[in-house]
């Protein structure tokens, strides 16, 4: 049985990998997770899994709690999300947590050695050298769970890296992926939630909205697999069937393809190297579906992929200055305080003031990103 610590267990991806847990109670024990405020969602995940640990965000709601689940150790904050990630029980950690707030944590767990089942991109985004040249040091499994990693992953399953050509990143194309940019200056948030394939957080919607989701993915390809910027591309399919594609340089190309449900990558990276029957999951019967599509994508429409390429090219602390830039326009975008293209405008400002840093240590990342966000809001004031 693998013991199973979970980073952000009350949002999308966290939610999903709790259904899995519910189904596969023979397989996997959760032993820690943490949460933020839903406290409502978190007891109802402490009266089904009965875990040892459990982090919330704020000491008053960890006080609370502990009144009713005295045989549970309760912890909140940043030091939570750490206790979480390092349990001395559990052997792989979920991190599913939104943006940077999980790398600390996640750096610690891999200096315990345990295997990372990630979800979260910013993390390798803002610190990927440090990420991965800590799992080396460590012997440290990384593990992507995200839907188009997990395809990539799976289909070089047994291949030899040097004989990879490139690799290829499918995209829904978003909300709006039928929008002109004349159009997208009248969209609201409520258009832009409105995903047409996954069901997903909110940032992560506005991400796919944008394609900086799809920005932040290329550069976890990078990451990940050690594939040069030049080597990884991205291609429109509305379907979402083809999760992403592996193309060798005898032409052949190796694809991973799956009714759109994230629940199939995150249990793939919990029984890796098995595979587990998945409960209620729908399977793809491509007679019934017909037809997919593809389309180039046209990086002036959107502006934000083009963005991110050229921050993975660049490298250094370039990286973590885009990505807190996108956090933060998020944020403001979905309070309904900037437009939908301010967010890339933001970025790019954000990104071209930057003084660079090439090999930022954690200190210097984590400075850069309180920085870059304060710096958004003092932009829109």
């Amino acid at each position: 049985m693998k013991k199973i610590s979970l980073l952000g267990a009350t949002g999308s991806v966290g939610l999903q990998t709790v259904d899995i847990l519910l189904s596969h109670q023979e397989s996997f024990k959760l032993v820690a997770f943490s949460a933020g405020r839903n406290i409502e969602k978190t007891r109802e995940i402490i009266n089904q899994l009965q875990p040892d640990l459990v982090s919330v965000q704020d000491e008053k709601d960890a006080l609370e709690l502990k009144k009713d689940y005295p045989n549970i150790h309760f912890t909140y904050g940043t030091n939570g999300l750490v206790e979480v990630a390092t349990h001395p029980d559990s052997t792989v950690l979920v991190n599913a947590v939104l943006g940077s707030v999980g790398l600390e944590s996640t750096l610690a767990a891999i200096r315990m050695g345990k295997t990372i089942a990630i979800a979260n991109k910013e993390t390798l985004v803002t610190a990927g050298h440090l990420v991965m040249a800590e799992a080396k040091k460590y012997n440290a499994p990384i593990l992507p769970v995200d839907s188009e990693h997990s395809a990539i992953y799976q289909s070089m399953n047994g291949e030899n890296p040097k004989n990879i050509e490139r690799l290829i990143l499918t995209a829904s194309g978003g909300s709006f992926r039928d929008k002109t940019r004349e159009e997208l200056k009248h969209v609201t948030v409520k258009d832009a939630l409105n995903h047409p394939n996954w069901s997903m957080g909110a940032k992560i919607t506005i991400d796919s909205a944008t394609m900086m989701n799809k920005g932040l993915e290329v550069i976890e390809a990078h990451v990940l697999f050690d594939m040069p910027f030049d080597k990884i591309d991205v291609l429109l399919h509305k379907e979402s069937i083809i999760h992403s594609l592996v193309e060798y340089h005898d032409t052949s190309v190796i694809a991973q393809l799956g009714t759109p449900d994230m629940r199939v990558p995150i249990q793939y990276a919990l029984s890796y190297p098995d595979r587990l029957p998945l409960h209620n999951g729908h399977r793809l019967n491509l007679a019934q579906i017909g037809q997919l599509h593809f389309k180039e994508v046209d990086f002036d429409r959107f502006r934000a992929l083009a963005l991110a390429y050229e921050a993975g090219r660049t490298g250094g602390s370039i990286l973590t200055a885009m990505n807190a830039a996108n956090e933060a326009a998020v944020a403001l975008f979905l309070q309904e305080k900037i437009t939908f293209l301010q967010i890339e405008e933001i970025i790019e400002n954000i990104m071209h003031s930057h003084n660079n840093v090439q090999t930022p240590d954690l200190e210097t990342i984590l400075a850069v990103d309180s920085e870059t966000r304060k710096k958004v809001v003092s932009m829109v004031k």
